[in-house]
């Protein structure tokens, strides 16, 4: 009894010790209280706070996120950044089709420093430079076969549009081949650094915070077995000074 109320004390003591880690701007970044509930929700399974220290991100940062579906991580950025920042929603821009999610948050004053722009060869040479990019569970989109995206050359317009020892963070579900990303929604993580590097960006680090060792890769992200508990890896890309 006695050591297990020792293992229970140390590992509460670990966590304390990772909370008071994180700078004060990123504790209220996720405490927003204008953060819908829903995405409060799920700060469990997507870990926040712990990405957010990962990246590097403070304020002042310009932050350009890709593929922000409904806004979980844009919101935070923005507060993170704080007005002195800038955080940049690139979406993909088909014909007939909008995207309300980073749009509408560009349009509410509490998030004033939230623009959006599109993931084209127009919009990606509009970026400004970014301090942090970053793309979460979407990275395999562009391999999709519908999308006929470029990717080598997609990847180095994001390398170009990132300031020289500026980073670039990536998180994804695992997978296995190539073939994954229409199958499954996911990417393997040796293929996605390659890519990666073969852009130019220098590799600098790994978080395991997203890992789930229960989930064996074989399944399609949005199965009610996998869903919200993919095994995701987070990467940390550098462009060289």
């Amino acid at each position: 009894m006695t050591k297990t109320l020792f293992a229970f004390a140390a590992s509460l003591a670990l966590m304390a010790g990772a909370a008071s880690a994180q700078p004060v701007y990123v504790k209220a970044a996720v405490g927003d209280p204008a953060r819908p509930a829903t995405d409060v929700a799920r700060d469990v399974l997507r870990m926040p706070a712990d990405v957010m220290v990962f990246s590097g991100v403070k304020p002042g940062d310009t932050v350009v996120e890709l593929l922000p579906a409904g806004g979980y991580f844009t919101r935070i950025f923005s507060k993170a950044v704080g007005p002195s920042g800038h955080l940049i929603a690139v979406s993909i821009a088909k014909p007939g089709e909008t995207y309300p999610g980073p749009k509408d948050i560009a349009g509410n004053p509490i998030y004033a420093n939230v623009s959006a722009a599109t993931l084209d060869a127009a919009g990606l040479a509009a970026l400004p430079k970014a301090d942090v990019m970053f793309t979460a569970q979407n990275y395999h989109d562009f391999h999709l076969a519908k999308l006929h995206i470029d990717v080598p050359a997609t990847d180095k317009a994001l390398f170009n549009a990132v300031k020289p020892g500026g980073v670039l963070i990536h998180a994804a579900a695992a997978g296995a081949p190539l073939d994954t990303a229409d199958k499954l929604h996911r990417i393997d993580p040796a293929i996605a650094r390659r890519e990666l590097e073969a852009a130019g960006f220098v590799f600098d680090g790994e978080s395991t915070v997203l890992r789930n060792s229960l989930d064996d890769h074989t399944k399609l992200v949005f199965d009610p077995l996998v869903r919200g508990h993919t095994d995701q890896f987070l990467y940390r890309f550098k462009r060289p000074a």
